[in-house]
């Protein structure tokens, strides 16, 4: 039996970013010039890395009180599903796979997904988190943190990300991997595989 892996952010749940400064600035090409201006996304990863708020806003003082509505506001930018990706994972399941998540995800805004959208604390069986391990795909040790916590084969876990970076990673950890582009997609590779 192949063992399912989803990737949360841009798979299960959309990830608006510009959510958090719609009301003070004039526009998205407005928020894409302060997040060039800051390297918003480098930035951001080092919290899926581990790195705490405070520390995050230390890192950059001259912007910490516009950054910091990443943190105030981050349930404004995770609002919506991927549109027709739960099916997927759910008739995954009813067909007897198991089911796990691995997901670059801040240890501080964890738990506001889990708030925003409840079916993420009984959607898998497990999840690594890359902020409570403090590494972040495509790390090869975050796949194992996987595979060891749940005495998994990585030949055996077939993994879901939209990015293709994080793909090869799992595929250099001896995993097998799909690249995301959308579910309908997603639903006739995994038919071509005969998983659904």
């Amino acid at each position: 039996m192949i063992h399912i892996v989803f990737d949360i952010g841009n798979v299960l749940i959309q990830w608006d970013e510009h959510a958090a400064f719609r009301d003070v600035f004039a526009d998205v090409a407005e928020i894409d010039r302060f997040f060039s201006d800051v390297g918003f996304y480098a930035w951001n990863a080092e919290q899926d890395r581990g790195r705490s708020r405070a520390d995050a806003l230390a890192a950059a003082p001259e912007h910490a009180e516009l950054l910091d509505r990443i943190f105030e506001r981050f349930a404004d930018t995770i609002q919506h599903k991927v549109e027709g990706s739960w099916e997927v994972l759910n008739d995954l399941k009813a067909r007897g796979h198991r089911v796990f998540g691995l997901t670059n995800w801040g240890a501080e805004t964890w738990p506001v997904a889990n708030d925003v959208h409840a079916e993420l604390r009984d959607a898998f069986e497990d999840v690594v988190v890359s902020g409570h391990e403090k590494l972040i795909k495509p790390d090869r040790r975050i796949y194992e943190v996987l595979t060891a916590r749940n005495d998994l084969v990585p030949g055996e876990c077939l993994f879901i990300d939209d990015s293709p970076k994080n793909v090869d990673g799992a595929r250099e950890a001896g995993w097998q991997a799909l690249h995301f582009t959308g579910a309908d997609a997603l639903r006739a590779e995994l038919e071509a595989l005969r998983l659904l």
